[in-house]
């Protein structure tokens, strides 16, 4: 029994067969970690009696012949800005190390009323600053593909858990690509919900307009399956939609004529130089493939794209200013002696935090400042309206968009990290997307699914507010073209 071989509804039959139990299944995962974690780093903390405990109350209601939810007994690894109650929650950074949640997210309270098995709390750039998975402040996770390079990030450990069986599915975090990014490097699906599709509560908060929890899964059923149990209103989070609430059914009866019945807009702004031939070679194949169930292509044009970097990197470090600042040792986060208020502050806060969240606090705090507000954060905010009715434009005469995910490949370890702005454009297609506030999914392309030594190259979706069925009916499509061909 390989877990990155099974799917949420082939284990929920096996279950139901009692072709093995929960406890078997959670231990052979636990032994994966054991075996194979110290290599790759997906794990910051594994919960080892809990999910067990959680296994076998799933065995007994098998036993006693209970109906079984469909994430019954599914390892799930969760990144760990989420919160569970009673286990740690760094948000890889040093400043919490010593922090244990005092309340279950909801995404989280979700997930274990449908039975999910929680394995583990995993590894991320330090609250969530990264695209790569190097600034966590304990330790880098690797790419499962290739050890030379990232996995991507923020969500590092999420995808590297599932793209190695260490769990069947995950849940990262996306504020300008984090789930997105991750799934193109590693090969998985990653799919960004609308914001305000899944609450918030109980996630350690960078960019609260920004920040969404978002789930991986290597099938894009698995993924539609883990949106439908996490989705849905919550009083907690003032921003979660009222009267929405997805149903994986949608996808699996997403039909052919559905398919080709699209539209779907390639921006010309995201088909441009510094795009690899080998990122260009697998969107043209996927583009090929999509047109082959006859599916519709029209060029558009987002033109204010140009600027969504610009304004991504004004917008988020003034809320991740704001937000941080509760983290000072003292109500949060680890406190080095007794000193001086002010003294305490600048010790706890300059030891705790690294070298990114310090850059990003520093940037906030100066486009917040007086004399700077109007023409960095006001402009800023100006120019995200812009982007957005882009969007909301090219939505009238296109159903989904079609882009890269990144512009290349996994990237080695240490290649960006001296240059901040290099790194900064990994995320030059996935940032508008958050800031819009749209839903947008990453599928693997062919050569990801069979990979034979390349590096997997991820293919983006976007559509509009609250129509992921679409995006996973697409998704789903594709991936069953690749796996019969």
């Amino acid at each position: 029994m390989q877990l990155k071989d099974l799917s949420i509804s082939s284990i929920h039959t096996s279950l139901l067969k009692k072709e093995y139990s929960a406890v078997e299944l959670t231990t052979q995962t636990l032994h994966a970690i054991k075996e194979k974690d110290s290599e790759y780093g997906a794990y910051l903390h594994v919960m080892n009696e809990d999910a067990l405990k959680s296994a076998q109350e799933i065995d007994l209601t098998i036993a006693r012949n209970d109906d079984l939810p469909l994430l019954g007994g599914i390892p799930f690894a969760l990144k760990d800005n989420i919160l569970v109650v009673n286990h740690p929650a760094t948000a890889g950074s040093k400043i919490l190390k010593d922090y244990r949640a005092s309340y279950d997210a909801t995404a989280v309270r979700k997930l274990k009323s449908a039975g999910a098995v929680i394995i583990g709390k995993t590894n991320m750039d330090e609250f969530a600053m990264g695209s790569s998975g190097e600034n966590s402040a304990f330790f880098s996770a690797k790419n499962p593909h290739d050890v030379t390079r990232v996995p991507g990030g923020s969500s590092s450990g999420s995808a590297v858990a599932v793209t190695l069986g260490e769990a069947v599915c995950a849940l990262g975090s996306e504020t300008g690509g984090s789930v997105r990014q991750p799934a193109s490097f590693c090969g998985l699906v990653g799919l960004k919900p609308t914001y305000g599709a899944i609450s918030r509560y109980g996630l350690i908060a960078m960019a609260s307009s920004l920040d969404q929890i978002a789930p991986f899964a290597r099938t894009t059923m698995d993924v539609a399956l883990a949106f439908e149990a996490i989705s849905g209103y919550d009083s907690l989070d003032g921003t979660s939609k009222k009267d929405f609430k997805f149903h994986a059914k949608e996808v699996k009866d997403f039909s052919l004529d559905a398919l080709c019945g699209l539209t779907i807009g390639l921006p010309k702004e995201y088909f441009i130089p510094g795009i690899t031939k080998e990122t260009q070679k697998e969107i043209d194949s996927a583009i090929a493939t999509l047109k082959s169930f006859k599916v519709k292509f029209k060029e558009i044009s987002l033109p204010h794209t140009e600027y969504a970097l610009s304004c991504y990197y004004i917008i988020m470090p003034a809320e991740v200013s704001s937000n941080l600042a509760r983290f000072d040792g003292i109500r949060y986060g680890t406190r080095g002696g007794s000193a001086p208020l002010g003294e305490m502050y600048q010790r706890n806060r300059g030891e705790g935090f690294g070298k990114e969240p310090k850059r990003r606090i520093l940037l906030g705090n100066y486009v917040l400042s007086a004399g700077y507000y109007d023409a960095y954060y006001l402009q800023a905010q100006k120019v995200r309206s812009l982007i957005t009715e882009d969007f909301t434009k090219a939505f009238k005469s296109v159903d989904v968009i079609l882009t890269p995910t990144t512009p290349t490949q996994a990237f080695k370890f240490g290649e960006k990290m001296k240059d901040p702005l290099s790194m900064y454009l990994s995320d030059i297609f996935t940032v508008p997307v958050n800031l819009a506030g749209l839903p947008a999914l990453s599928f693997p392309s062919r050569s990801a699914r069979k990979l034979g030594g390349a590096l997997p190259v991820g293919v983006q979706l976007i559509g509009k507010h609250f129509d992921e069925a679409t995006l996973l009916g697409v998704s789903k499509w594709y991936e069953e073209s690749i796996s019969v061909s």
